[in-house]
């Protein structure tokens, strides 16, 4: 049984409130996992391992969350804006994000608005889909 995105949603949301010790309630599937719900590099780790467990899933690493896109690669980030071949090597490496949205103000500075609760539901939804 395919479990639906409301169910996903239920338990990421359960998940990310246990790992950043925020309520619930503050979790929407538009949250940033950064900017709204505090997350810091560390806690990403976390995360993974909790969505792992919860859902019974493997993530490998790098998959859900890169360390580093660009690392600096002028190719991809020029005078502090994503360029156009920095946004496709998003859309390749984070298929799950709202890869559009970002492209519209595609300043470096919001690269971790990508990373939001729809996006992790999305990833684990196609997990658990395979």
């Amino acid at each position: 049984m395919t479990a639906t995105k409301e169910q996903v949603f239920e338990k990421v949301s359960a998940t990310l409130a246990d790992s950043l010790n925020v309520e619930p309630e503050e979790i929407k599937l538009e949250s940033t996992l950064q900017g709204d719900l505090g997350a810091e590099s560390i806690d990403f780790l976390d995360i993974v391992f909790r969505l792992e467990r919860g859902f019974g899933i493997k993530i490998p690493r790098d998959e859900l969350f890169p360390e580093s896109i660009f690392q600096g690669d002028p190719e991809f980030v020029k005078d502090g804006l994503v360029t156009t071949a920095g946004i496709e090597e998003l859309r390749q490496r984070l298929p799950f994000a709202d890869i559009d949205s970002f492209a519209q103000d595609p300043q470096y500075k919001r690269l971790g608005d990508l990373f939001t609760v729809a996006m992790i539901t999305n990833y684990v939804q196609s997990k658990l889909a395979k």
